[in-house]
């Protein structure tokens, strides 16, 4: 049969031949007329016999060899929420069908799409697509070519949809590698094997992303082991192609719109450090409003991302910005509780303590204190006393040894500081020793330090920058130079069906 259509098909060639020959002398439009007429008896003769229910290759016993490359126009978005990724693309497959060999007047035949539903052609599709079409506007946007030889090619126009498996452990620092893998979805590699084309991935000129750069698009053939459902038959061999995606991630708007502010937060949490004790309401507010600020950075962070089951590097960054602002309103209440007096407060001291009120008593109470010394040889101990509702001074003199200012002020030192070490104090302090409280009061009291500078407070203005500047370069330099620890998909893929 194939032997009569091919003798037929000769004989239709030279007859056009003849009668192009005889159009020629009589006209133009006569060659166009004819060029038509053969090339639909050629259609018409090759489709007689075509079936179109079998691969080309099906009596000979071989496989046909798709030959496949893609185009890639635009790529984007890329969702780290739904992990998914799209693309613009003009996807063409290529095989050769001996049974639509053809001798005629033009080298290539182009075809109107509806003549695909009379040929045969590969059931191609995208094992971890989601969501791909055909672009159908103002037609669909399809090609099929025929040459002399049964060469077919077949493009269109799609815009695909795939899963892109991420891992966010180093976001916003990560590199991702998103996969597509384009197969048979019914016929095994004894039927079909795929190959990609010489061109194999191409990408338009000028092509860019806006959240990442594409550094690279390896692709591969593949065979795969897939076992079609619940079934008694062996697992068939499918061949596959697969290209990678590989991508890394600009840091610069997470910089911008997270890292710095969040930096800035935390330095004006410090602010506090150099806020009089006494002033505790402005300490406490300024601690609150940092923290309920890298709240909403964080929430507005993690809109985009998936509630994944790990921490990112973004989040570990949020997490040590509030321990930070979180530490600053703790190392106050360490101030507030341990080393602040005056402003109204109850000191907490028992009855044998020097400062002793008597409530029974409603005739007389006195109050003892010291008077700072000043650069003079002879002072008072004034006693203020009040009897019968008359003020009232009295006060012996009493010689003083130390007339300079200076030397006073420098030679106090409390009982507690003698006897104890920082580190046994900053023990004292985490335990809440109430005697300790007590002994700081008196000390306090005794150097009248009521607006003085607390030691945890100039410790704190040196300790808190030195370690966040020390934690910041260490997270910068893991995240930037350690490599990723989640594998990527570049060459085995394994599908269940």
């Amino acid at each position: 049969m194939k032997i009569l259509i091919c003798a037929h098909l000769t004989f239709l060639y030279f007859l056009w031949v003849d009668d192009m020959a005889v159009a020629t002398q009589g006209g133009g439009e006569g060659s166009n007329d004819l060029l038509f007429k053969n090339i639909t008896q050629i259609l018409d003769l090759l489709l007689k016999d075509y079936d179109n229910s079998q691969h080309p290759n099906y009596q000979e016993g071989r496989p046909t060899t798709i030959r496949t490359n893609i185009l890639i126009k635009s790529m984007g978005p890329i969702s780290e929420l739904d992990m998914d990724y799209s693309m613009d693309c003009y996807f063409r497959q290529s095989w050769r069908d001996p049974r639509l060999s053809f001798r005629g007047p033009v080298d290539k035949l182009s075809l109107n799409i509806k003549m695909l539903e009379r040929l045969w052609r590969p059931d191609t599709y995208f094992h971890n697509g989601k969501n791909s079409y055909v672009h159908t506007i103002t037609v669909p946007n399809k090609l099929l070519r025929i040459s002399q030889e049964g060469d077919i090619l077949y493009s269109m126009r799609l815009t695909i949809k795939a899963k892109c498996p991420m891992c966010l452990r180093n976001f916003p620092m990560d590199t991702q590698s998103c996969p597509l893998i384009i197969g048979s979805y019914a016929y095994t590699s004894q039927h079909i094997v795929y190959h990609w084309d010489k061109s194999g991935v191409a990408f338009v000129a000028g092509m860019t992303l806006s959240q990442f750069d594409l550094t690279s698009s390896p692709y591969q053939n593949l065979t795969l082991i897939r076992k079609e459902g619940k079934t008694n038959l062996p697992p068939g061999l499918y061949s596959v192609l697969q290209v990678n995606f590989n991508l890394e991630r600009h840091a610069g708007y997470f910089l911008i719109q997270v890292y710095v502010p969040c930096v800035l937060i935390v330095v004006l949490s410090w602010v506090s450090f150099w806020i009089n004790r006494e002033a505790t309401s402005d300490r406490v507010g300024l601690g609150i409003t940092a923290v309920l600020t890298l709240s909403t950075i964080s929430l507005d962070s993690r809109t985009d991302l998936p509630k994944v089951h790990y921490a990112t590097a973004l989040d570990w960054f949020l997490l040590a910005c509030f321990g930070y602002c979180m530490a600053t309103l703790l190392e106050f209440s360490g101030v507030h509780y341990f080393t602040k007096i005056g402003s109204g407060e109850t000191l907490g001291l028992d009855e044998e303590d020097e400062w002793d009120v008597d409530e029974d008593d409603d005739e007389e109470w006195t109050i003892s204190h010291k008077v700072p010394e000043v650069n003079c040889s002879v002072v008072y101990n004034v006693q203020e006393s009040v009897q019968d509702g008359h003020f009232g001074w009295r006060g012996n003199p009493i010689e003083v040894y130390e007339t300079t200012p200076s030397k006073s002020m420098e030679s106090k030192e409390t009982q507690t500081e003698r006897k104890m070490s920082c580190f046994r104090q900053f023990l004292r302090c985490v335990v809440a020793d109430l005697e300790f409280r007590r002994e700081r009061m008196r000390a306090s009291i005794a150097e009248s330090s009521t607006n003085s500078v607390s030691k945890i407070d100039r410790i704190s203005r040196v300790l808190f920058p030195v370690s966040f500047t020390m934690l910041n370069i260490f997270y910068w330099v893991m995240y930037y130079h350690i490599s990723d620890e989640c594998p990527r998909n570049r060459a085995n893929f394994d599908s269940r069906l």
